[in-house]
């Protein structure tokens, strides 16, 4: 079995990993996945992002304090009322300020947090491709030198 390996190209030997784990990514990244959200589940997932008035770093979705429930029935009444979540923070912002949202908001753009690593990964690829089509051209001069006996 190792030897039939042995007798593949180079491009399928490195192309077939790359496809599968490209593949196993990106079905586990929830990319097929349909359907809008409920309104219960977009209630929730903005209470997870919300901080708790009167606690200290607590979402009210976690906290069962008096003005938790509070800012959930509130958030639940803006959702079912069908305000998007860009208006729901803004109005949160406004009567309790910007602490109360544990997640800050985007400041727009693509952050260099996440261009750096995409960069430096491209770059590493290519430079082992680079690596393994020099060693490959190399063992076949050298295989070409050699005698055949």
């Amino acid at each position: 079995m190792a030897e039939r390996s042995a007798h593949l190209p180079l491009w399928v030997r490195v192309a077939v990993p790359l496809v599968v784990l490209a593949a196993a990514l990106v079905i586990g990244s929830g990319a097929f996945d349909s359907g809008p959200p409920t309104v219960a589940e977009r209630a929730a997932a903005i209470e997870a992002n919300v901080r708790c008035p009167s606690c200290t770093d607590v979402s009210v979705a976690e906290s069962n304090a008096t003005t938790a429930i509070a800012v959930r029935h509130q958030i639940q009444s803006m959702v079912a009322a069908g305000r998007s979540t860009a208006d729901i923070d803004q109005a949160l912002v406004a009567e309790y300020g910007e602490t109360i949202l544990l997640v800050p908001p985007d400041a727009g753009g693509v952050p260099l947090i996440y261009v750096v690593p995409l960069v430096l990964g491209a770059a590493a690829l290519a430079g082992v491709g680079v690596v393994f089509w020099r060693r490959s051209r190399a063992f076949d001069a050298l295989k070409a030198k050699e005698p055949v006996a």
